[in-house]
């Protein structure tokens, strides 16, 4: 896999349970954390815990929060106008949850390639650039 120079990637939650449950696909991501400039927005931790602690218990959600927190990103707490108006935008014209919104609004405003494996983001192929790994 190369990466593209310069560029930053965002990882939707897709992609980091893909790196957290060793799915196909595992390696790609593996490799955009060691090498890639990654940015994490708030919402994908939360997605990752609450989905972890639904189905695995607290103790795997609080050890993969901190196996997330640990890594080389950078981590998006807050959310801006910009990034408000242009995930409103993606929610207001297409069909897709909340956190996808907010999630792909972050990667538009950040120039970041979005990293997942989730069929709700090819309606938005023309908004942002996306690596996409193996569906499952």
């Amino acid at each position: 896999m190369n990466l593209e120079n310069k560029a930053r990637y965002l990882l939707d939650t897709s992609a980091f349970m893909t790196f957290l449950e060793d799915e196909k696909g595992t390696d790609e991501v593996d490799f955009i954390l060691r090498n890639g400039n990654v940015l994490c927005p708030f919402i994908v931790l939360l997605e990752i815990y609450y989905i972890t602690l639904r189905e695995r218990g607290q103790e795997i959600a609080d050890k993969r929060y901190a196996v997330i927190r640990n890594l080389n990103v950078e981590f998006i707490w807050n959310i801006d106008e910009p990034t408000l108006i242009t995930a409103g935008r993606f929610k207001g014209k297409f069909r897709i949850s909340l956190a996808d919104a907010i999630i792909a609004a972050y990667a538009k405003i950040n120039n970041a390639i979005l990293v997942h494996k989730d069929p709700e983001y090819e309606c938005l192929q023309k908004e942002l650039k996306q690596h996409i790994l193996p569906y499952k």
